[in-house]
């Protein structure tokens, strides 16, 4: 398959990542089809395509006509064989538990065209862990966009062993093609290349916390004032999600056995008590006052 091929998109999955990874594909000129199995998570991302793009048109940023045609390229259903059955690229963006994603992926083997590439959003599970659930491993990879979707420019091409490199090539192109800047990562990794760098930084934050060397708004600080990041690990966990970084920790444990990937216990506690972050209102930070 060539990048000339491409015309439509499958986004799987209507969530934080999954519907800002539809609407950008739309505002470049694909036809996506976005789809997700709770109905109140696809009405939420219906309504933000709608408010999104009515924003554009009154900061100036596009036209009136522009938005209503980037809105007639992108709908909304809940059935993924009606998303997928004319697909040409898939992006699967849903909770980054294995088990799941390896029942979409084989469902979408049956839906999809035959020529169609099955990418995963992943940022930790590596697609040779998923492409043995089709009969097309060589066409499966990851394609990590980072959040928000719609304002981040990285994406990670993920080329594992499987992976041919007309895939790899398609995929790289095709981000390009919707205004992203790819990274082309030819071998699997845990966490690949950002991801892997930052948890590095996150892990050594989260003991900081837990030994008491300072407090989460200082060590912040640190990072923010002393580096030069945009925002310190902990602000960047509220970002993302915390119940994300717990799944993300759990599924790192039942794959290394290793008791020191297990999430911790001040993200445990407040994902127990529904703390995700700005989603929620709360996470490490209060965001109900704002």
């Amino acid at each position: 398959m060539k990048i000339e091929d491409i015309k439509n998109v499958c986004v799987v999955g209507a969530g934080n990542m999954g519907h800002q990874i539809a609407l950008q594909c739309a505002i470049e000129g694909f036809t996506v089809k976005c789809t997700d199995v709770i109905p109140e998570v696809l009405k939420k991302a219906e309504d933000f395509a709608d408010s999104y793009l009515a924003g554009r048109v009154k900061k100036g940023k596009m036209t009136e006509d522009e938005a209503k045609a980037i809105r007639s390229r992108i709908s909304f259903t809940g059935s993924l064989e009606e998303a997928a059955k004319d697909a040409d690229y898939v992006i699967e963006a849903i909770l980054e538990r294995l088990s799941l994603k390896r029942q979409v992926f084989a469902d979408l083997d049956k839906f999809a065209p035959k020529h169609a590439i099955l990418a995963t959003n992943s940022s930790m599970i590596v697609s040779s862990k998923i492409a043995d659930a089709t009969k097309r491993p060589s066409q499966v990879c990851n394609l990590h966009f980072f959040n928000p979707a719609l304002v981040m420019k990285l994406v990670e091409v993920v080329q594992g062993p499987h992976v041919s490199d007309e895939t790899a090539q398609v995929s790289m192109q095709f981000c390009e093609k919707i205004g992203k800047v790819p990274v082309h990562i030819k071998k699997e990794v845990w966490g690949f290349v950002l991801n892997r760098i930052f948890s590095a930084i996150q892990r050594e934050a989260m003991w900081m916390l837990e030994m008491g060397v300072a407090s989460h708004e200082d060590i912040d600080k640190a990072c923010v004032y002393g580096a030069g990041h945009p925002m310190g690990p902990f602000r960047l966990n509220d970002l993302t999600g915390l119940d994300l970084a717990y799944d993300i920790g759990m599924e790192r444990f039942r794959d290394t056995g290793d008791m020191a990937m297990l999430p911790n216990p001040e993200l445990v506690k407040r994902v127990a008590q529904g703390h995700f972050g700005q989603k929620t209102g709360k996470g490490w930070y209060d965001y109900t006052q704002k």
